[in-house]
């Protein structure tokens, strides 16, 4: 299978404190779906080209929960944890998301993995902050690049 430059749409609207990914693969849904729930894959594609990944929990089932590490190619780390409160098979996830660097700042998200036929996905994401200042500080964080290049690097795993 090719690996395609499917687009990545990023929407943050202004006033409302949430940001909207969304994101189209050609790879069927049990496969996208399995790209987040097997920590080996999720190490192989999770944020910027460069980081290294370690993760120190991966427990991903309704009620369990998560924490990684990413180290980037300084030495730097920056550590996320968060809880998966519910998962779906190759449908639904619902989870926390917290980076440790700024604490008690926890988004809700919501990943749908939605069957396209072919063979194709479309996962969507919805993240919600506590404040428009927490979303825009993700947003300035740069979250752009390594949502881009690691939903790249899925694509290519998944054509693999």
């Amino acid at each position: 299978m090719t690996t395609t430059s499917n687009p990545v749409t990023i929407s943050a609207p202004e006033g409302l404190p949430f940001i909207e990914i969304e994101r189209e693969f050609d790879a069927p849904v049990a496969a996208v779906f399995n790209a987040h729930r097997d920590p080996e894959l999720v190490k192989r594609w999770l944020g910027p080209n460069g980081y290294e990944m370690a993760v120190d929990r991966w427990d991903f089932v309704s009620h369990g929960d998560y924490r990684y590490l990413h180290t980037n190619p300084e030495g730097e780390a920056y550590a996320f944890n968060g809880t998966f409160h519910t998962v779906r098979e190759n449908e639904l996830v619902i989870q926390t998301f917290e980076f440790e660097g700024f604490p008690d700042v926890v988004s809700v998200e919501s990943l749908t993995f939605d069957d396209l036929g072919d063979g194709r996905t479309r996962l969507r994401a919805h993240s919600v902050y506590p404040s428009l200042e927490a979303r825009d500080g993700m947003i300035q964080s740069n979250m752009e690049l390594g949502v881009r290049e690691g939903y790249q690097r899925l694509e290519q795993l998944l054509g693999a």
